[in-house]
């Protein structure tokens, strides 16, 4: 389903209100200093995450289904490659969402600008 949302959106000009369930994680420190999809080097100090199917440079909005808190992250990479989970967050992303210590939580992903 968000792909025929995506594919719309980037036919009529690149703007769209979709959202997207499922879990969150984050990249521990063995993924700081290698470089990201889009070339980045990645430090986890940054808001950006990594989403398997959203254009690289896109924003997203990551709501904690339990608890309410979001962020808005920048997707620069791609993945997660672990079955039921939707993205990949930065440290300071998921410290932000309040999910460092749990590791991993129900979201919603709410796309706020395709690039």
């Amino acid at each position: 389903m968000i792909k025929m949302v995506l594919l719309s959106a980037l036919l009529i000009g690149g703007a769209c209100s979709a959202e997207e369930s499922g879990k969150a994680s984050w990249y521990g420190p063995g993924h700081i200093g290698k470089k990201t999809a889009n070339g980045e080097v990645f430090t986890g100090r940054g808001r950006t995450a990594a989403h398997k199917d959203l254009p690289l440079g896109s924003l997203v909005r990551v709501t904690d289904s339990a608890s309410g808190r979001s962020v808005v992250v920048r997707i620069n990479d791609r993945g997660p490659y672990v079955a039921g989970r939707v993205i990949d967050l930065s440290e300071r992303a998921a410290r932000e969402l309040g999910i460092l210590e749990a590791g991993i939580a129900e979201v919603t992903l709410e796309i706020l600008a395709l690039r």
